[in-house]
């Protein structure tokens, strides 16, 4: 594993543990060049995403991207770094257990939705501004207007 912060190609793993959910396994790495420490996490893959996009181009699904989407919606917001993690882990789960190594957008957007209006309404806010692509105040009033019928 290359060290973040020199690029130096051989660490050394100083601690392996299985992530909370048993999903993955957290390493802890030093670099013998300049002493940094880091963590890694290694997963299970069950099979290749290719995403679909809405203008009919491909392109690898990417973890990360997904993780930074949920990450500024949930930025400021009362949820813990495991938390976050269980909630991907259990995302990139369903996606790779639809059946088909095609994804759309659409249901990439649809399966986050779903996912942050059970963690946090205010993320589910947030999100839902960017995917259903809010134009003006009076789309979030609407938007929070059916939020408030929905909700017990």
């Amino acid at each position: 594993m290359r060290c973040p912060f020199c690029g130096h190609d051989d660490t050394q793993v100083k601690d392996s543990r299985p992530s909370e959910d048993n999903s993955s396994i957290r390493r802890r790495r030093f670099c013998p060049n300049c002493a940094a420490r880091f963590t890694t996490f290694e997963r299970v893959q069950l099979r290749e995403l290719t995403v679909l996009k809405s203008d009919g181009s491909k392109q690898p699904f990417d973890r990360d991207k997904l993780t930074r989407s949920m990450n500024i919606a949930l930025r400021k917001r009362p949820i813990d770094e495991e938390k976050l993690e269980q909630v991907i882990n259990s995302l990139v789960r369903q996606l790779e257990t639809l059946g088909d190594n095609e994804v759309s957008t659409k249901k990439i957007g649809e399966l986050v939705m779903e996912t942050l209006y059970t963690v946090d309404h205010v993320a589910y806010v947030r999100y839902a501004s960017v995917y259903k692509d809010f134009r003006s105040p009076a789309d979030f009033n609407e938007f929070v207007d059916t939020l408030k019928q929905e909700m017990p």
